[in-house]
């Protein structure tokens, strides 16, 4: 049968670039876009001409093949390389030429601090045609370019460190029955294979306690060695090295209007960093929530800074009430939507105009609140050397070392900071002495498996009860006092329409450029260079669907 023929390979073509780029490419509304942009004021590098030697590249150009990579699933700047000279778009766009991967990889770090002004450039072009709604606001882990291998935290290190000594003890074990002229056990190491395990072992231990001596010094509760600005967080597929990608979702377009790669391990005091820089002059904005972002004084941020939150309440809640310091404002006007007049009627006790129907303030009253005294620093242990702790803690108390920022337990084991809690106490925690200890029945109730115990600034010691233990001085009366202070009382009713449909905005941008464009990792290490590389997926992710809205033609004209 006769088949498709294809063309002679070695006839001559007469055609050019633009003849091989189809008319309606993304490549082209990209090549409309960046040469519409004053790249010296958005703060980019832009090179001179040279005088001598060899000229620079185009930043325009390289502007142009990093956009186009990161719509196209190239993100790496190898693949950008070579698609410069296998790829008919990539072609098109940088004119023929074939930068480096060096040259590639140099401008995007060094203008990684400008990616968040070319994406707000193209939303002020693109959204001023489609019109905005409310927002939502959510949070994604995405993998770090660190294994969980290179991220250490102190209590895997105090594990570490103990079964490597226990390791070093067992080969002087067997060489010390060797000296005594025992016969070895079947299958053995020979003096030499031992001697070669103590020495790594001992060179392990080392190691880890020069990292160990590192995070106490530096008052780090983790340690990632190829991407420090990389922490251990929980997501869906377990403990990763990851960030926190924040990022705000129009309602009307399903766009992504603001983001911000953080490596705040939950979202808690997120929501008005993430929404605030979306306040337009002339009004106030709506941002939705999930559960994750309760936080009454990032809700208190929130409307100071002229946001209305609706972040989802608990069960059985219907509407947040919030008590707020009461300062006298007469010169405060309703009306208006500056931060600073929102901030002075809410603490005055007046409903902004702007607010009006989502928030009802009372007051002014009075009500007692809790002060904590204010401490010179931390206090001295009145214990010395780690075996006196040690000795207390096996009489049934959890023991605090303030120089180490560690708590011991009657176990003989390490308990490392975990959290900050709101009020200021920092949790400790060890959940793998835990799993393995025999003493954990007599611990006290543990609500996750592991012992948590808190501590405020002046605690140094908690009694047990299940070991019969004295209270320890430093209670929390002896650590604070009451105080009558003027509140007003804000009311805030979540609207519920909107918080249903939190879920079909946000999860839609975060599923398409994890699984459609592939970007479920970074490739770049650092929390600047992170944060610009979701950038370029950002512009990425809105040329696709601003052309879905608007068609082609409608986004070339937008962009021009």
């Amino acid at each position: 049968m006769a088949y498709v023929q294809g063309c002679d390979r070695s006839q001559l073509l007469f055609t050019s670039l633009d003849m091989m780029v189809a008319p309606d490419s993304p490549a082209r509304v990209i090549d409309r876009f960046v040469d519409g942009l004053d790249l010296d004021g958005l703060g980019f590098e832009v090179a001179g001409k040279a005088l001598e030697g060899r000229p620079a590249y185009d930043p325009k150009a390289l502007l142009k093949l990093l956009l186009w990579g990161y719509c196209g699933n190239a993100r790496s700047s190898r693949k950008l390389m070579r698609a410069c000279s296998v790829n008919l778009e990539a072609m098109w766009l940088v004119e023929g030429v074939e930068p480096d991967y060096h040259t590639i990889s140099n401008f995007r770090r060094d203008n990684a601090a400008c990616v968040k002004a070319v994406f707000r450039e193209f939303n002020a072009r693109v959204l001023a045609v489609l019109g905005t709604g409310f927002v939502s606001v959510d949070g994604t882990k995405v993998r770090a370019s660190n294994s969980k291998d290179r991220n250490f935290t102190a209590s895997k290190l105090d594990d570490r460190i103990a079964r490597l000594n226990g390791r070093a003890e067992e080969c002087l074990r067997q060489m010390e029955l060797a000296d005594a002229g025992e016969e070895p056990p079947a299958g053995s190491l020979t003096r030499d294979e031992l001697e070669s395990k103590l020495a790594e072992a001992r060179e392990r231990v080392e190691l880890y306690e020069g990292y160990r001596k590192a995070m106490e010094d530096g008052g780090l509760s983790q340690l990632s060695l190829t991407d420090a600005d990389a922490k251990l967080m929980k997501s869906r597929n377990g403990f990763q090295v990851a960030y926190n990608v924040q990022a705000a979702v129009d309602s009307e377009t399903h766009m992504l209007v603001n983001y911000a790669a953080t490596d705040r391990p939950t979202d808690h005091g997120l929501l008005a960093p993430t929404a605030a820089p979306l306040k337009a002059g002339g009004g106030v904005v709506e941002a939705v929530a999930d559960k994750g972002y309760i936080q009454d004084e990032d809700m208190v941020a929130c409307l100071e800074a002229g946001v209305l939150p609706s972040v989802i309440p608990p069960d059985g809640v219907d509407a947040y009430e919030i008590d707020v310091g009461y300062a006298e404002a007469p010169g405060a006007d309703p009306a208006s939507t500056e931060p600073a007049d929102l901030a002075a009627c809410i603490h005055a006790g007046v409903v902004p105009d702007a607010y009006a129907g989502a928030l009802e303030i009372g007051g002014p009253h009075d009500k007692k609140v809790f002060v904590a005294d204010a401490a010179p620093g931390a206090p001295e242990s009145p214990y010395g050397t780690e075996e006196e702790m040690r000795a207390r803690a096996a009489e049934g108390y959890f023991v605090r070392d303030p120089e180490r920022n560690a708590v011991w337990c009657p176990a003989g084991e390490r308990l490392r900071q975990k959290s900050v809690k709101r009020n200021g106490d920092v949790r400790y925690a060890n959940k793998t002495a835990c799993a393995r200890c025999g003493l954990r029945d007599r611990c006290g109730p543990q609500k996750c498996g592991w012992k948590e115990v808190d501590f405020g600034k002046d605690v140094l010691e908690k009694p047990i009860r299940g070991f019969g233990a004295k209270a320890a001085p430093g209670s929390r009366a002896a650590r604070g006092h009451y105080e009558t202070r003027r509140v007003v009382t804000l009311r805030l009713a979540p609207d519920k329409e909107k918080c249903a449909q939190r879920m079909c905005l946000s999860e839609h941008p975060f599923g398409t450029i994890k699984r459609a464009m592939g970007a479920d990792h970074f490739l770049l290490r650092g929390l600047e260079k992170v944060d610009a590389e979701f950038g370029l997926l950002a512009i990425g992710y809105n040329l696709a669907r601003a052309i879905g809205i608007l068609g082609f033609d409608g986004l070339m004209g937008a962009v021009a």
